[in-house]
């Protein structure tokens, strides 16, 4: 039995772990108190963490998909020679536009992303799907406008605000702040801070709230609106900083001065003294912040929502200070920036869509892959996601998959997704190669996290470099070798910090510039099979993966060199990033990059004349126009993917892993269940505009009346069998989304519900 340090691999947090291994198994798993973000702190869905390492559904071997849609195994070399060819084919006979990417990285599973895609520069596509797409784009598009660029991303600091704001987000079951649990705690307790939740359940962390605001589904736009319009109306705005830091007030003023503050909070059905009471507590607080996440993201207006949310802590002055929000360095580009008024970024072929940070909306590509067009999608490939179950309207994306002409699929399990797939390849699993955590997003300290294999890969699966490296090879896009580079690489003194090897590689790819794109595979044939970090268990595996890392440190070192000393580095101008580089590699707790200071937050703004942009004309129209927009009438609405204490995301499949709710049940307020004919425990279907799925009902008196809630997470095949819970995603629609960042609807869907009369009406 060995010890080891790694992460947990369910949520943006990736807590540091410390497990206890015997043989091929994970034996105890127990937080990590040397890690520097999370020191300790665990929830108990890691506790499970073997239910994902050991499952039934692990893939072994590659797999092609005979003429009759079974599968058989097939030699790595066959099939990646197979694959070379074809989308060789398809680039030389319908170009760049008739290829797309999927995924390219779960939670945790970040490393591989800088391999994958490269595919898309072999095959002269930008075309790249993500799950980011389909929750944060909107958030990525504001942030471009308010601050230059689509990278200045914010984070909140909950842990030192007096006055805290929860919106849509319940962080005692989704996190997303640090040691979430514990932070709500210590704020529950501390009578002299205050904390607001705005979400239409009275969820865990609402109950621990000083003020719920149990707002109507769908109504944020309104509330939010009504209490910016209470701020500038009694005059609470930060006049000061606004003059200083902002430039556009005066015309978002006005439209506030505007609003019809009594007609909206009726509209979100909530106190208007309550409301009033909020406005002014984080208006007049010392330090106050805004925590947002799907619950307004991904529900009616949320481009809007997000314009809204970041101009409550703006117009009062929230900003670059401890307890407030602020920006944050990233380590990982996870983001690019990509504004639509740019002609250099392709539209899509049939919804003429624009990509927001280097990122299209997986709403639409269903219909971009039906589009009858010459230049529609013709290939994919779909890596670390399972599209055809988290994507809005799976009937559409079966539908879509099944015309492609080549669909390949880069996972750990047979998903729905991998079952659609004319080549399956298998991945190793996180927990058996080199990687890293990319949601790296504190601020003023911030971290970073490679974790080392605990196990080797299980019989034939590859970790993601070593596949997209193979392919590239077979595409003829890279040489088998690079013998000067290998050399230079095992020959170099530790002395010149792999300065030589920079300069043999720089040389090379000026010389050669084909190379360019394919940079990361060439480091990882080269310098990476020397990279032998000295942790005990990872000596044997050379941290090949972890090769273009030297890349960003670099980069890190150069752009920011304050913060990288600040948090404890040394070197130079030319050995700073170097010395970043070998801690990361070394410290298996992880370690942190950068250590900023309140007044670098400035440095982060991208617009040229150094500030906060507030005048947004589409926002501001938007936001004009909720005044004539009719108020919903929908007698039941559907909020379709809750978090609960046992559902996580796609890499669970096993529903054995679950404690409670083993059905993910419908929860719905009693009225709404009676007027029904339903009770505790009765099953129903649950019918929408987009498709019918079966549901277990369970009574849930925190819910308003006249809304529902489905948990995600659930509705997998486990070893081929029925779905295990709902398949929300047969309900939501494509075509059901933000106009503007095309971010789906899923937390409000008009839906029906009746019981399921006798046996013959059972699914």
């Amino acid at each position: 039995m060995t010890t080891e340090q790694t992460a947990c691999i369910l949520c943006s947090r990736n807590c540091g772990l410390r497990v206890e291994v015997e043989g091929s198994r994970i034996t105890s798993i127990r937080g990590d108190e040397a890690h520097p973000v999370s020191k300790g702190y665990l929830c108990q869905k890691a506790a499970r963490l073997q239910h994902y390492q050991e499952n039934a559904d692990r893939l072994e071997h590659p797999l092609r998909r005979e003429p009759d849609g079974t599968y058989v195994r097939v030699g790595w070399d066959e099939a990646l020679a197979d694959i070379a060819r074809r989308l060789v084919t398809i680039r030389e006979r319908h170009g760049g536009r008739a290829f797309a990417f999927y995924g390219g990285g779960g939670q945790g599973n970040h490393l591989g992303g800088a391999y994958s895609r490269q595919l898309t520069k072999a095959m002269k596509s930008r075309f790249v799907y993500s799950a980011l797409a389909q929750e944060k784009t909107g958030d990525f598009w504001v942030n471009g406008r308010l601050f230059g660029d689509q990278r200045c991303h914010l984070t909140e600091d909950v842990e030192h605000a007096d006055f805290v704001l929860f919106i849509g987000t319940n962080p005692f079951q989704a996190h997303g702040i640090p040691n979430a649990r514990d932070t709500l705690r210590e704020l529950k307790k501390d009578p002299a801070r205050q904390m607001v939740v705005i979400d239409p359940r009275k969820t865990e962390t609402a109950r621990l709230a000083d003020v719920h605001l149990q707002l109507r589904p769908g109504t944020d736009a309104f509330l939010m609106a009504a209490i910016l319009a209470i701020i500038v109306r009694e005059g609470l705005h930060d006049r000061a900083f606004l003059a200083r830091r902002c430039t556009g007030f005066a015309a978002l003023e006005a439209e506030l001065r505007s609003i019809p503050v009594e007609d909206y909070v009726r509209r979100a059905d909530v106190p208007l003294a309550d409301v009033e009471r909020v406005a002014r507590g984080f208006a007049q607080a010392r330090a106050a912040c805004v925590r947002v996440d799907l619950g307004l993201q991904q529900s009616l207006h949320s481009t809007l929502n997000s314009y809204l949310e970041k101009l409550l802590f703006l117009v009062t002055g929230n900003l670059g200070k401890r307890g407030s929000n602020n920006f944050h360095s990233f380590f990982l580009p996870l983001l690019g920036h990509t504004d639509e008024r740019d002609a250099r970024h392709p539209r899509t072929a049939h919804h003429k869509m624009y990509p927001i940070s280097g990122l299209y909306p997986p709403n639409i590509l269903p219909s971009e892959i039906e589009h009858e067009g010459e230049d529609r999608i013709r290939a994919m490939f779909v890596d670390s996601a399972n599209p055809v179950l988290t994507g809005a309207n799976t009937t559409a994306y079966e539908r879509a998959f099944s015309k492609l002409e080549l669909l390949v699929v880069v996972d750990v399990a047979m998903t729905e997704t991998a079952r659609l797939a004319h080549y399956v390849l298998p991945a190793a699993t996180q927990f058996e190669k080199w990687e890293c955590t990319g949601f790296n997003l504190e601020f003023p300290d911030n971290a970073f996290h490679l974790r080392h294999p605990v196990f080797p890969p299980r019989a034939e699966a590859l970790p993601e470099p070593e596949i997209y490296t193979r392919l590239l090879e077979a595409m003829g896009e890279l040489p088998s070798s690079f013998p000067v580079l290998e050399r230079i690489a095992t020959r170099e003194p530790a002395a010149t910090k792999h300065l030589v090897f920079l300069a043999a590689m720089g040389a090379l790819l000026v010389k050669q510039p084909h190379l360019q794109p394919f940079a990361a595979s060439i480091i990882y044939r080269t310098l990476g099979r020397t990279l032998r970090p000295a942790r005990a268990s990872a000596s044997r595996v050379p941290a090949a993966a972890a090769a273009p890392l030297l890349a960003l440190a670099l980069q890190m070192a150069s752009r920011e060199p304050a913060a990288v000393r600040r948090a404890g580095h040394r070197g130079n101008r030319l050995t700073l990033g170097v010395s970043l580089f070998h801690a990361i590699l070394e410290r298996a707790e992880g370690t942190l990059v950068t250590r900023h200071e309140f007044e670098d937050t400035w440095s982060f703004i991208r617009h040229r004349d150094g500030r906060i942009h507030l005048d947004i004309p589409e926002m501001l129209q938007a936001l004009h126009a909720l005044r004539d927009e009719p108020s919903s009438s929908h007698p039941l609405v559907l909020l379709a993917g809750e978090r609960r204490g046992y559902n996580a995301n796609q890499i669970y499949r096993d529903p054995a892993w679950r404690k409670t709710d083993l059905d993910g049940a419908m929860r719905m307020h009693p009225d709404d269940a009676r007027a029904l004919g339903l009770g505790q425990g009765a099953r129903a279907f649950c019918t929408s505009a987009a498709g019918e799925i079966p549901v277990t009902i369970e009574l849930d008196e925190m819910l308003r009346p006249g809304m529902a809630i489905l948990p995600h997470g659930y509705g997998m095949r486990y070893r081929g069998g029925e779905p295990s819970g709902p398949q929300i995603n047969r309900l939501t629609a494509s075509e059901h989304c933000d106009p503007l960042a095309r971010t789906p609807y899923h937390k409000h869907v008009p839906v029906s519900v009746r019981a399921i009369q006798d046996a013959s009406e059972s699914p």
